[in-house]
């Protein structure tokens, strides 16, 4: 209370206004952020990143179609072979391991807290053991996750904003879009579809797959992944040491996206470091979701190699696990006993029982393309089957093959520009729906041909 203090008149009145004069100033900044626009907003300007991003995020936008399409055919039974969510249940030592796990949390005996960041150390051991047999991996130079497209992110926290990066085309459209939040990719130029300062490398068949590194600018980073999202390719052995030798002579970092190497079948290395030198060059991240079907569960890793450093010598792996234990907790302690039961001799075994049973699958669609004269692509190392439909928009035949017969596939150009004219189809389905599908396809395409 002013009148409470011994102060001349002036004081008592400097003092009112010091009290009440931010009401009123906070009043009329409150009416300058509405000003013109007929709504409040804040003083914050949107990162410009954000805006550079093309539209919407793919698979939102085809869930989003998928809805739209449903609310037009309400009794039509929709077959999803478009995003890559795993349909198997889990194999029942993992399921049990996680679920034994649960059940002793709630005992002082059993109960845990927080594990290590890069984290548990029998499962980080059980990873270098049965996935990096042979490969000279240390458990020491693995970070467990929460899977792999999060790992992606914290590798671009990893390597900032002033990097250079190249990517194949088509890729996996997290890679581009994590790289435009970064601010790498400068401005996106509409009549391509491209990103200036992204380096684009052709994957097609011209080049079976494999960009022609003759062709390639040097990059500080390339994200390479194989099995290839969306075309199934798998490099070979001589194509993956091309590659290394590519990234050791410019000096660049591989991130190699390894989440689909359960699935190859031929000679095909299933890790970047089955190739002499990589060990300097790549970073590998892998996952658990789509060989054990914990898409949901949530489960990953990086390996970040001792010996691979940056410009000055200094080792990649202490600022890796900076940013690892800066931005993340470490993995569900509950999924991470239910990776150690997935690597275990019975878990793993069943784990590859289900990789089998989306191969067949893979196989049986690319028998139904095949069988109707459409040039196909990938389902013999990946579970994804990149089927070519020359001349046409693959917006279009997304569209087209969703209302003709009610199901989902990806448009290539989903992927990037070298999409373009593709679908990509995916095996992660119930056997009775792929069979079903490949029934639908047929009648549809049989009539179109």
């Amino acid at each position: 209370n002013i009148s409470d203090f011994s102060v001349d008149r002036e004081l008592k009145y400097n003092m009112f206004s010091l009290c009440f004069q931010p009401i009123a100033s906070l009043k009329v900044q409150r009416e300058e952020n509405i000003g013109s626009r007929g709504y409040y907003s804040t003083r914050v300007a949107r990162n410009p990143n954000l805006e550079k991003l093309q539209t919407n995020y793919l698979f939102p936008e085809i869930l989003e179609r998928k809805l739209k399409h449903v609310e037009k055919y309400p009794n039509a039974k929709v077959i999803s072979l478009g995003i890559g969510d795993t349909t198997q249940p889990l194999p029942q030592p993992v399921a049990l391991s996680m679920s034994n796990y649960a059940r002793a949390l709630s005992t002082p005996q059993g109960y845990t807290g927080y594990g290590l960041e890069r984290g548990n150390k029998e499962l980080r051991r059980a990873i270098a053991e049965t996935i990096y047999k042979d490969l000279l991996v240390e458990e020491t130079e693995i970070f467990v996750s929460d899977g792999a497209q999060c790992d992606l992110s914290r590798v671009q926290l990893l390597l900032g904003s002033n990097v250079s990066i190249a990517v194949q085309d088509p890729s996996f459209p997290g890679y581009i879009d994590s790289s435009v939040i970064m601010g790498q990719s400068g401005d996106l130029k509409n009549d391509s579809g491209r990103y200036g300062n992204i380096k684009y490398m052709k994957c097609n068949l011209e080049n079976d797959f494999f960009p022609d590194l003759s062709k390639i600018e040097r990059t500080d980073v390339i994200f390479f992944c194989s099995p290839n999202n969306p075309t199934g390719h798998a490099a070979s052995r001589q194509q993956l040491q091309q590659l290394v030798e590519f990234a050791q002579v410019n000096g660049s970092i591989i991130v190699y996206d390894a989440a689909y190497s359960a699935y190859i079948s031929d000679s095909s290395p299933k890790s970047i470091y089955e190739i002499p030198g990589s060990r300097k060059v790549a970073i590998e991240i892998s996952s658990f979701s789509k060989t054990a079907g914990f898409t949901g569960v949530r489960l990953g890793w990086t390996v970040v190699p001792k010996e691979l450093l940056y410009l000055n010598g200094f080792p990649v792996i202490h600022d890796f696990n900076r940013i690892v234990c800066t931005s993340f907790n470490g993995a569900s302690n509950i999924a991470q006993a239910g990776g150690l039961a997935c690597l275990s001799p019975e878990g793993f075994k069943e784990v590859m029982f289900k990789v089998d049973y989306y191969k067949e699958n893979a196989r049986i669609l690319v028998e139904t393309f095949t069988s109707l004269g459409f040039r196909v692509y990938g389902g013999s190392n990946a579970p994804y089957v990149w089927v070519h439909f020359p001349g046409s928009k693959s917006w279009n035949v997304f569209n087209w093959i969703l209302d003709k017969t009610h199901i989902i596939t990806v448009p290539g150009i989903g992927f990037g520009p070298g999409g373009e004219g593709y679908i990509r189809v995916s095996a992660f389905g119930h056997r009775e729906s792929i069979l079903e599908a490949s029934k639908r396809l047929k009648t549809l395409l049989c009539h179109t041909n």
